[in-house]
C-alpha cells in the first residue's frame, strides 16, 4: 500500500469526485480492472471522492460511461505536476535552486561564534585565542580542528579547566569550565549573632559570647541575639584598711573580651501563603500532534515544498522560522527558506465547584508558602482562612497560616575600637 503511493507520488496521482446512481458499481469495476483506488471518501449518497494514478483516469471514463457515472479532478498531485509549475516559473525555479545551492555553500561555513559558562574570564578574550588557533569568522568548516583549539584555550589560559567546541550548522559554541578557587573563610574577628527574621524566643542556647535576648521575648531582623562582646569586672587587690567614714567604695571596672559568637537561638516564627482558583476554567495543553510546513519565498511568490498551507488544527501554537540570504555589498537578495511549525492545542473546560476550587486554592496557597519556609523548619501549628470579600465572585481564595520554629540566628562581624576596650 505504501510502496504504491510512494510510486504514484513519483508518477502523479490525481483526486476525482465522482457522481451517480451504481458508485458502488463504479469502484468494483475499477478494482475488477485493475485500476486501484485509495482514499475513497462518501461525500454524500451520490457522490464520492478518491484517489487514482495519472495514467489511469483515460480507463476510468469508459467505466464512468458503462455505470453512468460522471468525474472531474479536484486535485492533481505528484512530481510531473510540481515539475509543469516550475517550468511555467522558470525565473522563480531558478531563484530556487540558486537560494538552495547559495544556502548550502553558506552554510559550510563558520559565520558565528558564541561562548558560555564565563565567570572571570571575559568572553572577547576566549575569541581572541581560538582566533590564534584558526577559529574565527568566514572560515569553512572542514578547516575546523576542534581538538587543537581547545588545547590552545586551556594551554593559553590555566584558570580553564575545560573547553569543549560544538558546531551547529554555520555557529560554533565554545563552552568554558572554570577552575573554582576555594577559598577558606578567614574571619576569625569578633561577631555577633543576629536575628535573621522576627520571631518570638523560645529557646536561647550559647557557646560562646553574652545572651542578649531570653525565652519569651520578641525580635525584629537584625537585633542582636548573642553578643560577642563579653565584660569582666578587675577586681582590686584587697586593702588591709577599712574605708573612711562616709566614703563609698570604688565603681567595679570591667574589661571587654570580643569573640566570635557562636549558638543556637530558636523562635516561633510565622510565615502566610495565598491561593486562588476560579470555579470555572479553561486551560490548554498540547495533544503532541504537529505539521511543519517548508516554504521558498521568491519575491512576493511562494512555493511550499512541503507541508500545509495553513493549520490543520482548530486551536494552536504556530512558530516560524525565516533564513535569508546574508546581505552583500548592501544588496538584499530577494529569496528566503521558511519553516513554519504548527503544533495542535487542546482546550480543556474545567467546571471545579464550590468544593473544587476550595481545595485547588488551598493546594496553590501551601505551594507559595513552602517556597518562603527555609529548610529544616519545623511546623507546630497550620490554620486554614478562606477570604469573603461580601462580592458575588466566580473565584475562591484562601490563605495558610503556619507557625514553625527554627533557628533565626545569624552570624554578624564587628570591628572593635581601641577606647571599646575599658
Amino acid at each position: 500500500m505504501i510502496r504504491i503511493k510512494l510510486l504514484s507520488l513519483l508518477t502523479g496521482y490525481v483526486s476525482l469526485m465522482v457522481q451517480g446512481e451504481s458508485l458502488e458499481k463504479f469502484v468494483n469495476m475499477a478494482a475488477g480492472r485493475g485500476i486501484f483506488l485509495w482514499d475513497i471518501v462518501r461525500l454524500n449518497n451520490h457522490a464520492i471522492q478518491a484517489k487514482v494514478r495519472i495514467s489511469e483516469v483515460r480507463p476510468l471514463r469508459h467505466i464512468a460511461k458503462t455505470t453512468g457515472s460522471r468525474f472531474k479532478i479536484v486535485e492533481r498531485r505528484g512530481l510531473p505536476f510540481f515539475s509543469h509549475r516550475l517550468r511555467q516559473r522558470k525565473l522563480l525555479a531558478i531563484g530556487a535552486v540558486v537560494f538552495l545551492v547559495t544556502l548550502y555553500l553558506l552554510s559550510s561555513f563558520v559565520w558565528f561564534i558564541d561562548v558560555t559558562g564565563t565567570d572571570k574570564l571575559s568572553p572577547q578574550q576566549i575569541k581572541g585565542i581560538a582566533s590564534q588557533a584558526g577559529l574565527r569568522p568566514g572560515m569553512a568548516k572542514w578547516n575546523l580542528d576542534v581538538k587543537a583549539v581547545e588545547k590552545e584555550i586551556r594551554d593559553q589560559l590555566p584558570s580553564v579547566a575545560w573547553a569543549g567546541i560544538t558546531v551547529e550548522g554555520t555557529r560554533v559554541t565554545i563552552e568554558i569550565a572554570e577552575r573554582k578557587l576555594v577559598t577558606e573563610d578567614v574571619n576569625k574577628g569578633p561577631a555577633h549573632i543576629i536575628a535573621g527574621k522576627a520571631g518570638l524566643i523560645k529557646e536561647v542556647l550559647v557557646l560562646k559570647g553574652q545572651a542578649m535576648v531570653k525565652e519569651g521575648d520578641t525580635v525584629l531582623p537584625g537585633q542582636v541575639l548573642i553578643s560577642g562582646e563579653t565584660q569582666e569586672e578587675i577586681k582590686p587587690e584587697p586593702s588591709t584598711q577599712p574605708l573612711p567614714e562616709g566614703q563609698e567604695p570604688p565603681e567595679p571596672k570591667y574589661i571587654s573580651h570580643f569573640v566570635q559568637a557562636k549558638g543556637i537561638v530558636r523562635a516561633r516564627v510565622w510565615y502566610e501563603g495565598y491561593g486562588e482558583c476560579l470555579l470555572r476554567e479553561t486551560m490548554e495543553e498540547f495533544s503532541g500532534q504537529e505539521k511543519t510546513s517548508v516554504r521558498i519565498k521568491f519575491g512576493s511568490k511562494e512555493i511550499i515544498i512541503s507541508g500545509p498551507k495553513s493549520s490543520p488544527y482548530q486551536h494552536d501554537e504556530t512558530k516560524q522560522l525565516v533564513k535569508r540570504l546574508p546581505q552583500w555589498r548592501n544588496i538584499q537578495f530577494p529569496v528566503e527558506l521558511s519553516t513554519v511549525r504548527y503544533r495542535e492545542k487542546i482546550i480543556h473546560r474545567l467546571n471545579h465547584g464550590s468544593a473544587g476550587a476550595k481545595k485547588i486554592a488551598e493546594q496553590r496557597a501551601m505551594e507559595e508558602l513552602r517556597a518562603k519556609l527555609p529548610e529544616g523548619a519545623k511546623i507546630t501549628q497550620q490554620r486554614l482562612e478562606e477570604i469573603n470579600t461580601g462580592r458575588l465572585e466566580e473565584l475562591v481564595r484562601i490563605k495558610v497560616f503556619v507557625e514553625t520554629v527554627e533557628d533565626i540566628g545569624q552570624t554578624k562581624p564587628f570591628k572593635v575600637n581601641e577606647e571599646d576596650m575599658y
